[in-house]
């Protein structure tokens, strides 16, 4: 089983932890406040650890960045280019603006034709983005329970095998993944979480709801 570095420490940080952690992991989730997860790392069994962005970067064969959108490149900077080279970063991010949703809908801070992953993709280029966990509430990241049907993981990137890698994951944490193509498919899925958080705030439930693509 490979370490996962994460680097971020919010709900999304910390589920997709205990999901690594439930199926073999060990897990380093960098963070700029570490004092705020101790309590959450003395119930993870010795199975986590908690570090900076650096530490987490280098501990990680595999890498997840699940922070704000308007902090990824902060972040990304404090991991360290040298830690990120060459690995699989699984880039859960939003370009959400700070600004409150109108009738349900977010507002971004990107436009139709450039995603934030392409732009950490492009300031980063010797590591291996892929869009993934943006799209669906952290309730439903790991193993959700839609009465056997799996819910459809859209995910895109530039290189093949950090696709597969995460497509394992996907597997593991029981959805179906819909590969979408290169960098720039990330003009879909990132507007997708747009599209997800309209219910949660017009009905204000945020655990029962994924999107599942049709084939025949």
């Amino acid at each position: 089983m490979k370490n996962i570095g994460i680097l971020g420490s919010g709900i999304v940080a910390t589920t997709l932890a205990e999901g690594f952690i439930k199926h073999g992991y060990s897990v380093c989730l960098g963070t700029g406040h570490p004092e705020k997860l101790e309590s959450w790392k003395a119930q993870q069994g010795g199975k986590a650890t908690i570090g900076s962005f650096a530490d987490a970067a280098k501990f990680g064969a595999l890498l997840v960045l699940a922070v704000k959108g308007s902090a990824a490149i902060v972040v990304l900077e404090s991991a360290g280019r040298e830690n990120l080279k060459d690995k699989t970063i699984i880039d859960t991010s939003n370009p959400i603006e700070a600004a409150p949703p109108v009738n349900g809908v977010l507002k971004f801070f990107t436009n139709i034709n450039e995603s934030l992953m392409e732009q950490l993709q492009m300031a980063y280029p010797e590591a291996n983005f892929v869009k993934g966990y943006n799209s669906v509430g952290a309730p439903l990241m790991v193993n959700p329970d839609f009465g056997g049907t799996k819910p459809t993981m859209f995910i895109c990137g530039n290189n093949a095998q950090a696709k597969n890698e995460v497509a394992e994951i996907n597997t593991l944490f029981g959805f179906d993944t819909e590969d979408m193509g290169t960098a720039e498919a990330a003009r879909a899925i990132e507007p997708l979480c747009m599209l997800w958080c309209i219910t949660g705030f017009t009905t204000n439930k945020w655990d029962g709801h994924a999107f599942k693509l049709l084939r025949r």
